[in-house]
């Protein structure tokens, strides 16, 4: 069995498995859009006033998006790893032909289906709701770069979590203590601007930054260069994305 038709085998089986849990695919659209609703529809942005939401409405479109990139992968296969632990899967998998890669590979192909979805809904809920301007053009199109670095990266560290935490539930609750001071510390909704001076130079710090900075860059009137930040996205990404293979057990 060659290396294509392995992965396509595995992606296949995850796809389903993800489309039988309703209640995950129901929320995994849900809370980036109630989030929308809630923050650009009631709270709204507030330019001249200052405030937490005083920023352009384009300003907060990598901050939605980054609910998706950055939650449902780290949830979705830290526990995918953890239920497999549990079920001794894994010492299945050691005798069969795919490798941890190749596993981790096929897992992170649905995550960027399905978060790709979500972000195409995400997009167009900010502008329809929020009115964001945003910039059209060519360059509009590395936005999907960023989303498919972005869940690549945050799938190794999923990947991670369900090798260290002992049990499902452990996932959850680790992804959760990373994943929201990294939603609000990495640019996406709090601007560097209120945050304590000596305090900036350490959002750098954050994976999840260079994917605010690029995407705003790419979707912002005017705004900066974002292939700095795509290029070092990509090198976390590696990075993470192996050292979340190598920490698949091969057996339990």
């Amino acid at each position: 069995m060659t290396l294509t038709r392995r992965v396509r085998s595995e992606t296949t089986a995850a796809a389903r498995s993800f489309l039988r849990r309703r209640t995950a695919v129901f929320f995994t659209f849900f809370f980036p859009v109630i989030i929308i609703l809630i923050f650009g529809a009631l709270v709204q942005t507030q330019p001249t006033g200052g405030g937490l939401f005083a920023e352009p409405p384009a300003y907060y479109l990598p901050g939605y998006l980054a609910v998706v990139v950055l939650f449902t992968p780290l949830s979705r296969v830290g526990s995918e790893v953890a239920r497999h632990r549990e079920g001794n899967r894994f010492e299945k998998l050691a005798t069969t032909p795919l490798s941890r890669a190749e596993w981790l590979l096929s897992h992170t192909l649905v995550n960027v289906g399905i978060i790709g979805v979500a972000a195409l809904v995400i997009f167009a809920l900010v502008v329809l709701v929020t009115g964001a301007n945003i910039a059209l053009g060519p360059g509009l199109a590395l936005v999907v770069p960023f989303v498919v670095l972005g869940v690549a990266l945050f799938c190794g560290v999923g990947a991670l979590l369900g090798r260290i935490a002992d049990s499902q539930d452990g996932v959850i609750a680790a992804s959760n203590g990373i994943a929201i001071p990294l939603l609000f510390l990495s640019e996406t909704f709090v601007p560097p601007s209120m945050l304590p001076e000596w305090f900036v130079p350490a959002l750098s710090l954050s994976p999840l930054s260079y994917f605010s900075r690029g995407v705003r860059a790419v979707t912002t009137p005017g705004g900066g260069d974002p292939l700095v930040d795509l290029g070092v996205l990509a090198a976390l990404t590696a990075v993470f994305f192996v050292a979340g293979a190598l920490a698949l057990p091969r057996t339990d």
